[in-house]
């Protein structure tokens, strides 16, 4: 198995720490807000790559934390007069309801960093005793950033042309401006715990780094998150945790690829940013995860109508080979299919030639429902099977074909169900423009009629 490390910029032999164990931290959302498409991409991104890793073996530990006190949080609780926890655990739950909605599995442990604020000033203490940090007179604690050589290797970044090229925080307290905090002295009325160095709470880079080593070790296999925590977010981790443990922090660094809305950045100033929540009030789940795994995870994905459309109009297919099928069929044999799935997922996750197999033993599958009928349970079989690893193709294939998840459906299953009586009363009576007039009249509604020598089934397919 090869996959693309960031920190090398090259694909590389995936060579685990402990054989037959992947140990896997991702960053997690910061809880003051609903999760939105960025977060969808993560999520479904890193619950794929979960899911294979098990489908190859592995026993993977896939820890993703949750930050749950921050800056943005106490001003949003705040704005809405509730408490910090109020808001968080609201979020938090909304999270997972937007998680369970798009089949994303949970992850084996989901660390908050309110539970690790032991950890965390453990680990300051740490930095502080090697050097590496430095309270300041107003209470605060930073981090010495030239005092770690290699800071700027995940990013390929030399020092100058960060502090020329980045947003850097002027603070009279920091011995340099590149310098960033690990610990924010509080408020009077904020939220805090007691640490050294006052009352106080973790900055946002040294709660992974406390939540990282504490769940898989000092050294784990692979670290992952969205495509804008390469700097400094992830920077700032590999400098914090290897000056505390002078020990390599992470072998693999993986990241996903940004979400676009149109072709523009998604962002709240242009009017295109849209909730998880929100996307599931116009479009089937599935619809969604089939557009979010069909671009590899590294890749940007494009977020659109036409793209949505493009999706439903996929997965149709695959449902579509599977429909009248045996549902209960286990194929257990190792076909060409699979090797061949098996082996562009081993090249980095390659989702979007996977699915290419899949429609390829879709067509097989048709074929077999007409010519050898005896096959067609058991390549349907392979083909849900396939479908699991990434997440897909796990719903009734009549549910899904039949559109009762999609909203917007011009008739009620009833209103279709009497137009069809209609249309064979019609045939028996050898009425057969009535029944032609009755089967266009839903076609341009978006419901296509089949028939077969089991009756008439329908579909939905937005117009």
């Amino acid at each position: 198995m090869h996959i693309y490390n960031t920190l090398t910029r090259r694909k590389e032999v995936f060579t685990p720490l402990v054989a037959g164990k992947v140990s896997m931290y991702v960053c997690g959302m910061t809880v003051y807000d609903y999760c939105h498409l960025g977060h969808a991409r993560v999520m479904v991104a890193f619950d794929v790559i979960t899911r294979y890793l098990r489908e190859r073996g592995y026993d993977v530990n896939y820890v993703r934390n949750i930050t749950d006190i921050d800056d943005k949080i106490l001003k949003r609780a705040d704005e809405n007069g509730e408490s910090i926890t109020a808001l968080t655990e609201r979020m938090i739950d909304a999270m997972h309801e937007d998680e369970a909605r798009l089949n994303v599995l949970p992850p084996s442990h989901e660390p908050r960093a309110t539970g690790h604020i032991g950890d965390i000033v453990a680990m300051i203490e740490t930095l502080i005793e090697k050097g590496f940090a430095y309270p300041a007179d107003n209470g605060d604690v930073y981090y010495r950033v030239r005092k770690f050589a290699n800071y700027g290797k995940l990013n390929n970044r030399q020092l100058d042309d960060m502090r020329s090229g980045a947003r850097v925080e002027v603070d009279v307290h920091k011995e340099d401006p590149l310098d960033f905090v690990l610990w924010k002295a509080a408020k009077p009325t904020e939220a805090h715990w007691s640490s050294p160095w006052g009352n106080g709470r973790p900055g946002w880079h040294i709660e992974c780094s406390a939540m990282s080593t504490c769940c898989l070790g000092e050294t784990f296999d692979i670290h992952g998150g969205g495509p804008d925590l390469t700097f400094p977010h992830h920077e700032n981790e590999i400098a914090q945790s290897e000056a505390a443990t002078g020990k390599t922090y992470v072998n693999t660094w993986m990241h996903a690829g940004a979400v676009r809305v149109n072709q523009e950045k998604m962002s709240k100033s242009l009017g295109n940013f849209f909730t998880i929540r929100d996307v599931l009030a116009e479009h089937d789940p599935e619809v969604v995860r089939f557009l979010l795994v069909a671009s590899h995870y590294r890749s940007p994905i494009n977020y659109s109508v036409d793209s949505l459309t493009e999706a439903r109009k996929s997965l149709t297919r695959l449902y579509t080979a599977l429909e009248g099928v045996e549902s209960d069929a286990i194929s257990s044999q190792t076909s060409n299919y699979r090797e061949r799935f098996t082996q562009v997922m081993d090249d980095d996750f390659n989702t979007p030639e996977a699915l290419a197999v899949m429609f390829e033993l879709a067509r097989e599958v048709n074929r077999a429902k007409q010519e050898t009928p005896e096959q067609a349970p058991k390549l349907a079989a392979e083909l849900k099977q396939l479908g699991a690893v990434l997440g897909l193709l796990q719903q009734v294939p009549q549910t899904f074909l039949k559109g009762t998840q999609q909203q917007g459906m011009p008739l009620s299953e009833s209103e279709i169900e009497a137009k069809i009586a209609q249309r064979i009363d019609a045939k028996a009576n050898k009425n057969f423009a009535q029944a032609d007039a009755i089967r266009d009249e839903l076609a341009a509604l978006g419901i296509i009629l089949k028939d077969s020598r089991e009756g008439t089934s329908w579909v939905f397919e937005a117009p």
